[in-house]
């Protein structure tokens, strides 16, 4: 299966070991001396009518992608590991 960089940002992101709907590919990381992709990053979400605050970024590495599918992307991710980098990072401010 073929898919472009445009096709990925339609694509609902689901972690397989809990089940939680991460959200849609925002952008991607790509390291420009290898022509490899790194890492998807899913931005966060938005909190006080999108005025002032956002959640942290969820950054999914390469490898922790199991499937990419017609409408889905299966990653396999802890989700310790984004409770604990959501509390350490706390919120960001305009973006």
């Amino acid at each position: 299966m073929l898919c472009r960089i445009t096709d990925l940002r339609y694509k609902e992101v689901v972690n397989v070991r809990d089940g939680c709907a991460l959200g849609c590919v925002s952008d991607i990381e790509v390291d420009t001396v290898t022509a490899k992709v790194i890492s998807l990053i899913i931005y966060g979400k938005c909190r006080l009518f999108g005025l002032f605050f956002r959640e942290e970024d969820i950054i999914i590495k390469w490898c922790d992608i199991e499937v990419i599918g017609e409408d889905t992307i299966l990653v396999n991710m802890s989700p310790e590991l984004r409770e604990q980098r959501a509390k350490k990072t706390g919120f960001r401010i305009f973006g």
